[in-house]
């Protein structure tokens, strides 16, 4: 089978929040615990989605002030409906071309976002311009390469049956040298990088199933394939899966993180 449908995106804030908003958060709070940032700062969250990282961030690291920034209407719409938000600031914006002065943060971070920039190497050097000499500049994302996918049966599955990519558009750059290596080419100083693995318990297959249709426009596509397709898409996809005696699912992602100081400081 073939089609011609586009990467994965992320448009509607409600359904990123079943389907990937309670990942972020698990990889979220690892990911500050290695960050161990200093109350009183200022961040910017670019990427910010439906700012499931937004309020983890304002709940754990009591910052003076976050500017959080998205492309998407309907997951700004959702992110300041969040009751621990009231500290943000959100903007609607591009990665790439940010509407900050240069030095005007201590710490830019992106988490799940840098695989969607279409340009990564100039997404970085915009968080490297806005943040202070001796600030962080730090990120999260999946390892897709490496397997680390949430939804990584469905992709590979999709894969199998020669659907196209179900994965972000630069998947590549989620690589955990990659990522090292786009830090230290942005000329940051003190560059470290590791992975953070987490687990997620659903109920049962169709917990699962139903879950992840809602990351992306995910469901939208798998709903335009012809019926056995669908069905046996399904069934590779189980099959994929590890269930326990009651049938319910322990599943295991993990994402690649890294983090470096702005030099000057």
């Amino acid at each position: 089978m073939t089609t011609t449908q586009p990467p994965i995106r992320f448009l509607d804030g409600e359904a990123y929040e079943r389907g990937m908003g309670v990942w972020s958060q698990m990889v979220g709070h690892i990911f500050l615990d290695w960050l161990a940032p200093k109350a009183g700062s200022r961040w910017v969250d670019i990427g910010c989605g439906n700012g499931a990282f937004t309020e983890l961030l304002i709940a754990r690291c009591a910052p003076a002030e976050v500017q959080a920034i998205d492309p998407s209407d309907g997951q700004l719409a959702f992110a300041r409906t969040r009751k621990g938000v009231q500290a943000a600031t959100f903007h609607q914006g591009d990665a790439m071309a940010l509407p900050f002065v240069d030095d005007q943060f201590d710490a830019a971070v992106m988490a799940l976002v840098l695989f969607f920039v279409p340009d990564p190497v100039k997404g970085v050097a915009e968080m490297v311009r806005v943040v202070r000499p001796g600030g962080l500049v730090c990120a999260y994302v999946w390892d897709i390469p490496g397997g680390g996918f949430p939804i990584e049966p469905i992709r590979a599955e999709l894969a199998r049956m020669g659907a196209p990519s179900a994965g972000p558009p630069r998947a590549d750059i989620s690589e955990i040298g990659a990522l090292h290596t786009l830090w230290t080419d942005a000329g940051l100083e003190a560059v470290e990088s590791r992975p953070i693995s987490v687990q997620r318990v659903f109920v049962d297959f169709e917990d699962f199933w139903t879950t992840n249709l809602m990351v992306g426009g995910l469901g939208t596509r798998i709903a335009g394939m012809p019926p056995a397709d669908i069905e046996r898409l399904k069934q590779g996809v189980q099959e994929r899966l590890p269930t326990d005696a009651e049938g319910a699912i322990i599943y295991h992602a993990w994402a690649n993180a890294v983090r470096g100081v702005v030099p000057g400081g």
